[in-house]
């Protein structure tokens, strides 16, 4: 299994280098972040170990350039950045793992491992359902070349159904992931954001994506003109 360290303090670069080879990785290293990602673009690697503050280019950069073009090699995060924004900004933007400095050896050969068994799928950072495009990190919605404001409600929503884009999802489900686990108020407030959600996507567009799926729940599928039946 191959491997990308890429790893501007040279000594900790070193010893992981070191470290993993013992366990029966290759491992190559680069030091800055053009380095890195012109390592990631070329090099057939299993999985990245990426530093977020880097020379030249940080990797929040290289997650979203490689995500761009479709790469999706899985990305461990090794960073003395702690905070849970970095962290929610890095997983949003592609990574698969996140890590903080100072860590022991045994827990990152266990997430690299990880990783490796889960293997390469797409990640998209951008969900998109024709030409419905919600970006979790900038926090933004757009139907073609138009801006959709959203609430944060509402945004939650779109972004749990177009996850699951072509199901039929519950209000149960709906309950669950994007209200709360202990949600015990009028199950009828999703069907109120469904709406909201329709007259904000849908309807200044002359589409029914958005449909109601009787006895199931909803689902977003594949854009459907207004005067064509969505069943």
């Amino acid at each position: 299994m191959r491997l990308l360290i890429v790893e501007d303090e040279a000594r900790l670069a070193s010893a992981l280098q070191r470290g993993l080879a013992n366990e029966g990785f290759t491992v190559e290293v680069a030091h800055t972040g053009p380095d890195g990602l012109h390592a990631a673009q070329e090099g057939d690697f299993d999985a990245l170990i990426l530093d977020i503050m880097l020379p030249g280019m940080s990797g929040y950069r290289i997650i979203e350039t490689l995500r761009a073009d479709e790469n999706w090699v899985p990305i461990l995060m090794l960073t003395a950045k702690d905070g849970e924004y970095d962290e929610a900004d890095a997983l949003d933007l592609g990574a698969d793992d996140y890590l903080t400095k100072p860590f022991s050896f045994v827990v990152l050969l266990a997430r690299i491992r990880a990783l490796l068994r889960r293997g390469v799928t797409p990640r998209p950072a951008r969900l998109q359902v024709d030409d419905l495009v919600l970006d979790p990190a900038a926090h933004t919605v757009r139907r073609g070349e138009t801006p959709i404001e959203l609430t944060p409600r509402e945004f939650s929503l779109l972004e749990f159904l177009m996850r699951r884009a072509g199901d039929a999802v519950s209000k149960g489900d709906i309950l669950h992931h994007v209200w709360d686990a202990n949600y015990d108020g009028d199950a009828n407030v999703v069907e109120v954001y469904v709406g909201y959600l329709r007259r904000k996507i849908d309807v200044p567009f002359d589409l029914q994506s958005l449909q109601t799926v009787r006895g199931a729940g909803y689902r977003l599928t594949s854009s459907v003109g207004a005067g064509v039946s969505a069943d």
